[in-house]
């Protein structure tokens, strides 16, 4: 297998990473956070920028790193990782979210992609990390258990959503 690398989004990726962000909307995942037809690509850029650096951010965003995962030249899914928490993320989001495309699935890339983004999280000062994913995510659960998770509890959303269950990695 290739190795897997997280990196930056760059300037170079827009077509790419559009049509994963397609692929992916079609599980209710969005590879692109905050990207719309509308949006200049690089005013996307520059909001994540801001988001590593922790500056300028609106009131429900927290100091973040998005990374996609590059395969062989080829993006095969993205992570974001959290460096603290609000309200919603401790309860609901967590500090790492991440995506596998699907024609990469069953591959190991969810692993690797938590694997590594587990390191990022600790180089960023978070030495206890919580993952969440939804109830019936069978295969997100594993990864997340894979990666020394332990499930702590499973809470409801106020507004219907999934039912999350919430893991801790020490």
């Amino acid at each position: 297998m290739t190795e897997l690398r997280l990196r930056p989004l760059r300037t170079e990726d827009e077509a790419e990473a559009v049509r994963a962000h397609h692929e992916l909307v079609a599980d209710d995942f969005e590879l692109l956070l905050g990207w719309s037809p509308e949006r200049p690509w690089a005013d996307l850029l520059a909001q994540y920028e801001r988001e590593r650096l922790g500056t300028d951010l609106p009131e429900d965003r927290v100091p973040a790193a998005f990374l996609v995962a590059e395969v062989g030249g080829e993006l095969v899914g993205r992570t974001s990782i959290r460096f603290a928490l609000n309200d919603w993320l401790a309860t609901y989001g967590g500090h790492v979210g991440y995506g596998v495309r699907p024609a990469h699935r069953r591959r190991g890339h969810a692993t690797e992609i938590l694997r590594q983004s587990l390191v990022v999280a600790r180089a960023g000062g978070v030495d206890r990390v919580l993952v969440t994913c939804d109830d019936d995510n069978v295969a997100s659960a594993a990864t997340i258990e894979r990666c020394g998770g332990v499930l702590e509890d499973r809470v409801e959303q106020p507004d219907g959503g999934p039912v999350k269950r919430r893991y801790w990695i020490d």
